[in-house]
C-alpha cells in the first residue's frame, strides 16, 4: 500500500514538472488543446511502465531511486546539461551551502574503500581544535560502526545541535590503537575564500573556491581588507577550479572591481525578457591592477566575473579556456521538499559575448570531460576595442597551460602515493594527503616550519616505493625530483601546520602563479590604455 501512494506521490511530481516543462518550452497558445493532449498521453505512458515494472521486475525495486536518480534527470538531460532535480536530501544540502554555515565538527571527508578518510578539518573548526588530521579514517561515531557507510550518511550523524558533543573514534597511521576524540559541534562557516596572503611586498593573492555561498562577496572583501588591498601594487584573483554558483555573488563581486554603473552581465531566455545587472557601488579609485587565472574548471559565476573584468579591460585574464557554463538556473520549489533546477535563460559578457559552449549532439562525457571549442566563435570587442571571442567559456587573454603530468607522475596519482589532484577541475593546490605523507607523519608526528625534503626523507620516500611495489629508476626520479619533494611538503605541511601552510608551499611554487605575477604590469597598462580612450571617446561624443 505504501508503494503505491509513494508511487502516486512521484507521479504527481512529473506531472508538476511536466506542467512546468509545458509553460517554458511547450507549444503556442494555438497549439495549446494538442500539446495538453500529448502531455496527458505521455505521462500516461510512463505510468502504465513504471506499473509494470512495479509489478514485473525480477528484484523488489526502490520506486524513489527510479524515478529521483532515472526518469526526472533522464527528462532534463534531452534539455540540457544542466537543468537538474534535487530530492529532498540534495536540496537540504544545497540550500545549507548557499546558506554558508551549519552546525557540525568541520571537516572534509571522502570515501576510501569500504571506510571514510578525512581529506581535511577546516581551519579553526572544532574538528581542527580536536586535533583531527587528514588522512585520518573515521571508524565510529558515537559508538556506531561506520564501516560501509557512505560520505553522506556520515556526514549526517556529524552533524547536530550547537553545544553538543560527538564522541569520533579514528584510525591514524602510526597510532597503535584507535584515537578517540570528543569534539563540541558548533556553527561551521564555509568561507568562499580559502586562502589569501602576500606572495611578495604588494602583491596580493585570493583563491575563491566556490559561489554557492551567499557570503562569497563577504569573503572576499574580508580577505581583501586583510591584504590591504587599496595598498596593494597588484593583485592576482585565482578561479581556477572554482565551479560557480550564485550570480549575485559574482556580480557583488565584479563590483569590487569595475566602476559605478558598469554592465556586470546579462541573461535573456525564450520565456524572461532580457536583464541586466550593473555594479552599483564600485571600486571607490581602487584602479590596482588584477591579474584572473581560469582554467577549465574555472564554470558559471567565475566566468561571469572574469568576462566582466576582461571586457572591461579591467583585468588581465590568464591560464587556460574556462569551462564555458552561461546557462542561468531558475528553482521552481515542488511538494515534498523537491525542487527543480531548470535553464531558463543564457547569460551574456558585457561586449555580448555568450558564456555557454555548445552542447548540441554531444553526449555528457565529452561535454564534461572532452571539451571542445565552438568552431566558430563569437568575436567581440572590448572597451578598448580588443578581440575578444565567445560561445565557449572564456578565452585566456594570455594563454599560460598548466604544466602536464609525465606518465609517472600520473602514476603516482594513480596509486593514491599523493593526493590525486583532478585536472580538469582543480589547480595545484592541497587540499588533503596521500599514502605517504599518512605514512611519512605516522613516525614523523611533528614538523616544523623549517621542514625540508632533504636525502633522508627522499630515502623514506624510495623505500615507501619499494614497499607499494612500485617501480621506478634513477632517471625517473631524477627527473621528478623537484616535483616529488613539492608535493611531499606541501602535503606534510598541510598535515601538520594546516591547510593555509599547505597552501603557501603550493602557491609559492605554482608555476601558473609565478607567471600571473609577471603579468602585473601588463595588467596595469591595459587598464590605463583603456581608460584613456574610454575617456577619449567619451569626450568626442560631447563635442558632437
Amino acid at each position: 500500500m505504501e508503494s503505491h501512494k509513494r508511487g502516486a506521490f512521484l507521479l504527481a511530481i512529473i506531472l508538476t514538472i511536466a506542467a512546468i516543462l509545458g509553460g517554458l518550452y511547450g507549444p503556442s497558445l494555438k497549439a495549446t488543446a494538442a500539446g495538453a493532449t500529448d502531455l496527458q498521453e505521455s505521462v500516461q505512458s510512463f505510468a502504465r511502465v513504471l506499473s509494470i515494472v512495479q509489478q514485473n521486475y525480477a528484484e523488489p525495486i526502490d520506486t524513489d531511486k527510479i524515478v529521483y536518480d532515472g526518469a526526472i534527470p533522464g527528462m532534463l538531460h534531452v534539455l540540457d546539461p544542466h537543468s537538474n532535480f534535487f530530492d529532498p536530501q540534495q536540496w537540504a544540502l544545497m540550500l545549507e551551502e548557499q546558506r554558508g554555515n551549519y552546525y557540525g565538527v568541520g571537516m572534509r571527508i571522502v570515501p576510501n574503500g569500504n571506510h571514510i578518510e578525512v581529506v581535511s578539518p577546516f581551519p579553526g573548526s572544532p574538528a581542527d581544535r580536536a586535533g583531527i588530521k587528514p588522512g585520518d579514517f573515521v571508524m565510529k561515531v558515537d559508538g556506531k560502526d561506520c564501516t560501509g557507510f557512505t560520505t553522506l550518511q556520515v556526514a549526517n550523524i556529524l552533524k547536530g545541535p550547537k553545544g553538543t558533543v560527538v564522541t569520533i573514534t579514528l584510525s591514524r597511521e602510526g597510532s597503535p590503537k584507535p584515537i578517540v576524540v570528543n569534539v563540541m559541534r558548533d556553527e561551521i562557516p564555509q568561507s568562499s575564500v580559502e586562502f589569501a596572503t602576500l606572495l611578495k611586498p604588494g602583491v596580493g593573492y585570493v583563491h575563491v573556491t566556490g559561489f554557492s555561498s551567499e557570503t562569497t562577496d563577504s569573503d572576499l572583501k574580508a580577505a581583501l581588507r586583510k591584504l590591504d588591498y587599496s595598498h596593494l601594487d597588484g593583485l592576482i584573483l585565482d578561479l581556477r577550479g572554482n565551479p560557480g554558483g550564485l550570480l549575485m555573488q559574482a556580480v557583488g563581486m565584479s563590483d569590487m572591481f569595475l566602476s559605478k554603473d558598469q554592465l556586470v552581465v546579462s541573461h535573456k531566455g525564450r520565456s524572461s525578457s532580457e536583464r541586466r545587472y550593473y555594479a552599483l557601488r564600485g571600486n571607490n579609485g581602487n584602479d590596482i591592477p588584477v591579474v584572473v587565472l581560469v582554467n577549465g574548471g574555472s564554470a558559471s559565476a567565475s566566468e561571469i566575473v572574469a568576462g566582466a573584468l576582461q571586457d572591461h579591460d579591467r583585468a588581465l585574464v590568464a591560464g587556460e579556456r574556462s569551462f564555458g557554463k552561461g546557462l542561468v538556473q531558475t528553482q521552481f520549489p515542488l511538494s515534498d521538499n523537491t525542487m527543480l533546477l531548470l535553464t531558463t535563460a543564457r547569460y551574456y559578457t558585457p561586449s555580448g559575448r555568450l558564456i555557454q559552449r555548445d552542447y548540441k549532439d554531444v553526449s555528457l562525457y565529452d561535454y564534461e570531460y572532452n571539451r571542445q571549442p565552438n568552431k566558430e566563435p563569437e568575436v567581440k570587442l572590448t572597451d578598448s576595442g580588443r578581440k575578444v571571442y565567445g560561445g565557449g567559456g572564456i578565452t585566456p587573454d594570455v594563454p599560460d597551460p598548466a604544466p602536464k603530468l609525465d606518465p609517472f607522475q600520473q602514476l603516482l596519482y594513480g596509486r593514491g602515493v599523493f593526493f590525486p589532484a583532478d585536472p580538469f577541475f582543480v589547480s595545484s593546490q592541497p587540499i588533503g594527503v596521500g599514502d605517504f605523507t599518512r605514512y611519512f607523519m605516522g613516525t614523523h608526528p611533528t614538523i616544523t616550519k623549517d621542514f625540508t625534503v632533504d636525502d633522508a626523507v627522499m630515502k623514506e620516500f624510495l623505500g615507501f616505493l619499494d614497499k607499494q611495489h612500485i617501480k621506478y629508476t634513477p632517471e625517473l626520479i631524477s627527473a621528478n625530483l623537484d616535483w616529488i619533494k613539492d608535493h611531499i611538503k606541501r602535503e606534510a605541511f598541510t598535515y601538520a601546520l594546516g591547510i593555509p601552510a599547505g597552501y603557501k608551499v603550493a602557491v609559492n611554487d605554482d608555476a601558473q602563479v609565478l607567471k600571473a605575477e609577471d603579468l602585473i604590469p601588463q595588467a596595469k597598462a591595459l587598464y590605463d590604455n583603456a581608460k584613456k580612450i574610454v575617456a577619449e571617446r567619451q569626450a568626442a561624443e560631447e563635442r558632437q
